[in-house]
Order: C-alpha cells, then sequence, then structure tokens
C-alpha cells in the first residue's frame, strides 16, 4: 500500500506538528533526538516508568517512520549504554553485515572498482540489517518493557501519519529521481509531499506489527526477511529505467545468523573523566579517543581561540591517519584498539603539532604497537567518502541510567530501494568498505568479506566522573561524526561553552585532508584568517553533524540539548521541566 498524503489541516487527519526545542532542563528523564514526535514518544515511555533503553528503542522505532532516509529496521547502529546500578557502560554492535557470498572485489568489475554512485543505488550495497537485533537484546539485557510495547507507539504514529516539514520534503526532493527507479519507492514517497501536509505509512506500521506479533525472527527467519532478500536479488526496477541496479546476493541464511554482540566498549581517560565510546568494527571511539589523548599534552582552556582550533585539527588529522591503517572489523583484522587508545602513543604523535605550522595532509599513519616518537610509519592513508546521513538519540532516566544511540541506513535515503510491501528503505552500508586498498600495496583492515561488517565513524560517546554520569552525545555526519563529538566535547570541557553553545558554535573538520571541510559560519569568522596564516586550506561545506546530548547538572537535575538549526532543528525534551 503506498503512503498516504492529506492535508494537515483535514479534521482528525493527524495532529499538528509538535514543536521543536532544542534545550529542556528538569527532572524524571531527558530525551534528544532530531525530531519533535519521536522525542515525545521516548519521554511517554520514560513517564509511564520506562528505562532509559526502553525509551531509547521506542525513540528509534519513532523516527523509522519520521526520519526513514537517515535510519529503520533496514539499517544497523551502536548503542552505548550506562548503567547506574553497576556504574558500567556496555555497547551493542548492531552493525549490519556482508552476505556470505561477498569477497573483497565485491565492488570490483573488469579490475577497476565500480562507480560509487552505481554502488549505493544497488541490491549490492545493501548490508544483512542489524537494528531490529539490537533492539531485541537491548531490551532482553538492560529494558524493562517488551518489544511489542516499545514498537507500539511507533506503529500508532506510522498509522495515523505526522506532520510533513522541510526537511523531510528536502530529502524526498533530493531523492526523487532515485525512487522514482524502483516501483516500491515511487509508490511511497512520490510525488514529494508537501509542507505541512500528513504522511502515512501504512505499510510500515503493519511491519512494526508483525514484529511486535512475532518478534524479530519475523525480519530474521520469516515474511519480512523473504521479502528483504528477495528486494536485494530482484531489486524492483521500474521497466522504463535506464539506471543500471545490480543485485545483491543475500540469503536467508545470512539474516538467520546475525547476530548483535555485546562489544566492550573503547575507553580513555581525559583530565580526569572517562571516556566511553564505541570499539571496532567502528572507529568512532578509537579515533576520538586517541585524539583526546593527543590534546591532553596541552592545556586547552589556556590557548587562544586560534591556537585551541589548530591543535583541534591537527589531532583530528593525526587519528584520522591512524584510523585509516589500523581500524576494521577485529573478527577479521588484528586490530590495535588498546594501543590506539595508549597516552603512550598518543604522545608520540602530539610531539608531531607544530603551534606555527599545520601539518599537510595526507599525513602518514603510526605504529600504536611500535611507537616511535614524532615518528610516522609506512604510506600516507587518505579517508574514503561516507555517506553523512545517519541520526543519533540520547536519554537518560530518572535512575540515572544514560543511552547513546546512533543508528543509520547510510546514504540520504540509504539504497534508495524500498521493501515492496514493508514501508521501509533498506540500507547501503556496504559501501563504507573499501573498494579496493586506500593505498596500494599497504594492507587495507576495510576490505569487504564475508559475514563482514563494514568500518563505521559512529561515535555514541559516554563521559563519567567517577562512575557518575557527566554527558553523553553523538551525531550523524559520516567521516564528520568523529570530529564533530570531538569538537563538541573539548568546547563543553575544555573551553567552557554551556552545552547548547558547544553544539550550535560553527564546525570545521578535519580528516587527513589536504583542505578542510568548514561551514559557512565558520569561515565567517576572524579564526578563519589565522588558521589559514598557519597553513590550514578550508572548503566550504554545508551542515556538518547533527547533534543530541544529555547532561547531569550539579544540582541532579539533567539537561538535554539538540541542534537550534542544523537539519531544521532537534527536539530536547524532560519529563518534569523545571
Amino acid at each position: 500500500m503506498a503512503a498516504l498524503v492529506v492535508p494537515a489541516g483535514v479534521p482528525a487527519a493527524a495532529a499538528a506538528e509538535a514543536p521543536r526545542e532544542p534545550e529542556a532542563v528538569g527532572a524524571g528523564g531527558v530525551v534528544a533526538s532530531i525530531d519533535p514526535d519521536a522525542s515525545q514518544i521516548g519521554i511517554d515511555v520514560l513517564r509511564r516508568g520506562g528505562n532509559a533503553v526502553d525509551a531509547a528503542v521506542a525513540t528509534a522505532a519513532a523516527l523509522g517512520v519520521t526520519d526513514p532516509f537517515s535510519a529503520g529496521i533496514g539499517g544497523g547502529g551502536f548503542l552505548v549504554y550506562y548503567d547506574a546500578r553497576t556504574r558500567k557502560v556496555s555497547t551493542l554492535d548492531g552493525r549490519e553485515t556482508a552476505p556470505a557470498a561477498a569477497n573483497e572485489n565485491l565492488f570490483v568489475e573488469n579490475g577497476k572498482p565500480i562507480p560509487f554512485a552505481e554502488a549505493v543505488t544497488s541490491g549490492l550495497s545493501v548490508g544483512v540489517p542489524g537494528t531490529p537485533r539490537t533492539w531485541q537484546r537491548a531490551l532482553q539485557r538492560w529494558g524493562t518493557i517488551s518489544l511489542d510495547k516499545a514498537l507500539k507507539p511507533a506503529e500508532d504514529l506510522a498509522r495515523r501519519g505526522f506532520t510533513v516539514d522541510s526537511t523531510f520534503h528536502r530529502q524526498v526532493s533530493e531523492n526523487a529521481a532515485r525512487f522514482a527507479d524502483f516501483t516500491s519507492s515511487e509508490a511511497l514517497f512520490l510525488p514529494v509531499p508537501d509542507i505541512g501536509t500528513t504522511f502515512r505509512n501504512p505499510d510500515l506500521a503493519d511491519t512494526y506489527r508483525a514484529l511486535r506479533k512475532d518478534g524479530v525472527s519475523a525480519l530474521y527467519k520469516g515474511g519480512i526477511g523473504k521479502d528483504i532478500v528477495q528486494t536485494v536479488t530482484h531489486p524492483p526496477v521500474k521497466p522504463t529505467s535506464t539506471r543500471t541496479v545490480r543485485p545483491g546476493a543475500m540469503t536467508m541464511t545470512d539474516l538467520g545468523n546475525y547476530n548483535a554482540p555485546q562489544r566492550e566498549p573503547s575507553h580513555t581517560t581525559y583530565r580526569g573523566l572517562d571516556v566511553f565510546g564505541m570499539a571496532p568494527p567502528s572507529s568512532g571511539g578509537t579515533t576520538v579517543g586517541e585524539a583526546l589523548n593527543i590534546l591532553e599534552t596541552t592545556k586547552l582552556a589556556d590557548e587562544t581561540p586560534t591556537q585551541y582550533l589548530h591543535r583541534f585539527l591537527e589531532a583530528s588529522r593525526l587519528s584520522f591517519a591512524d584510523r585509516n591503517r589500523w581500524v576494521g572489523d577485529p573478527s577479521f583484522s588484528d586490530v590495535p584498539t588498546a594501543e590506539l587508545l595508549s597516552q603512550e602513543y598518543a604522545d608520540t604523535r602530539a610531539c608531531l603539532i607544530s603551534p606555527t605550522t599545520a601539518l599537510t595532509s595526507p599525513v602518514a599513519p603510526g605504529d600504536p604497537r611500535n611507537p616511535k616518537p614524532c615518528g610516522t610509519d609506512g604510506t600516507d592513508a587518505p579517508t574514503p567518502y561516507e555517506g553523512t546521513d545517519t541520526t543519533h538519540l540520547t536519554v537518560a532516566d530518572r535512575w540515572g541510567n544514560v543511552a547513546a544511540y546512533t543508528l543509520t541506513i547510510e546514504q540520504e535515503g540509504g539504497s534508495g530501494i524500498v521493501v515492496p510491501g514493508r514501508g521501509f528503505l533498506l540500507n547501503n552500508e556496504l559501501t563504507d568498505f573499501s573498494f579496493t586498498p586506500v593505498t596500494p600495496g599497504v594492507p587495507d583492515p576495510n576490505l569487504p568479506g564475508p559475514g563482514k561488517r563494514p568500518r563505521s565513524s559512529m561515535s555514541p560517546t559516554i563521559v563519567l566522573d567517577h562512575g557518575k554520569p557527566v554527558l553523553a552525545l553523538g551525531s550523524p555526519g559520516g567521516a564528520s561524526i568523529i570530529t564533530t563529538v570531538l569538537q563538541v566535547l573539548t568546547q563543553r570541557l575544555d573551553r567552557g561553552l554551556t552545552l547548547r553553545q558547544a553544539i550550535e558554535a560553527p564546525r570545521a573538520s578535519q580528516r587527513n585532508s589536504a583542505n578542510t571541510q568548514a561551514e559557512a559560519a565558520f569561515l565567517a569568522t576572524q579564526d578563519d584568517e589565522a588558521l589559514a596564516a598557519l597553513g590550514h586550506r578550508f572548503t566550504s561545506t554545508g551542515e556538518i553533524g547533527a547533534v543530541t546530548a544529555v547532561e547531569r547538572l550539579p544540582d541532579g537535575r539533567w539537561r538535554a540539548a539538540a541542534e537550534p538549526t542544523r537539519r531544521g532543528g532537534g527536539a530536547a525534551r524532560v519529563v518534569y521541566p523545571r
């Protein structure tokens, strides 16, 4: 069934668009996400006595309705969770996996990588979805409600509909040409819905109902899974389309074998605080952690604004050089996670930073297993492209539990392919693999392989002070997620900005490339010229990231914060405002 789009003003069609608020302070628990309907669903779960994981799953399911071009059950993600009772941080790896038929030449034809755009819009790029299994495992381990109850609000939202905003309208418009080439995608999203109309997705509502009734086995072993496999292996391309759409080779066995393992979080200390993140196959935890360790050699609070930004960019540059060389799926590669996060190694990288001259990228990686002061090792390792459209939500509850959850379908609109009759888009996550070795002749830990998880930059992060939460945050943005999280962390912890100010501040992202991407607002500051005098080169880009975060205040209240303007602004909510 196609989506139903009706004017928002029609009686009983849907509630008016919920307000977007970038900050909320109070007690009883908080939720911050990119969408007001999703954040409100999370708050409702907390208000009914649910905990942070319950609310995180319910919020994520709602984002699959209102932000389907960034996340949904056709994708995957990483959950970082703090348990207030045990004071322990745990993580779930819900990253998608390659089918068993995949090998290192997955995206190679006639000895050359296929065009990236053709890889994106294909069955070839679709990984086995990890999001439903993540929800199941999170609720089983730490939740207090069933998957049935957690998905019910999202099912209702999909059935009654929500008001189309400018971001939803833009995302459909930018993907309209792709969607028009698939019968199922065209039926769901086209014509482009007008701002202010009500968008309903009854197919997705029915899919959520099937998951509520039969559990995630409906996807990993049942009818939903069969429809996914059929869509991947026989994409529903319109007969009139001229687009080259390659099929994938996913099977029901691939789905049935999927697991969302619990992994030890990445961990480093920074200014006496404990910083926990997502370990490989995400590169977020190791790269943010290494950059923090590099920066810890300097008292950033005392630096001028220009010197602070200079060191932030240089630490990002160096940590990305190491990320590109060393991080991949730890089930397939010997990833030196502990070594990358050691202060000893960070010190050998920090001494490469000059206060007067910027490094020239691409910088060669170091060898974390054999660190040499101010040394580099081997050949330069540039950063390949990653899709930027992901979403992040952050939750804290009345007991002090905290969930930081980043989830994605990769590109804006994922593969562009809606599963017929199911109402959700499939990911194109396998394009996060290196198509060919990034550096010829140098081992690349991120080449495709059977059952392998592509490297990610998702960086859900929780900061503790003596075992108690201080701050939790994350962002979408592809590889710029890492620099976004790093910039907000250092501005909040070192530079004295409030959480809202740190989120709102103009951003720049250096990822071991010749030019640093920067927002227009960043390029309009005086620091732009001062940094250019040190040798930094900038390229203007659109919005970088879309942070959501929560922090515990000294009086025990919580603050939730989201973007004031990026991606149309986020939505912070609190159970009891005060």
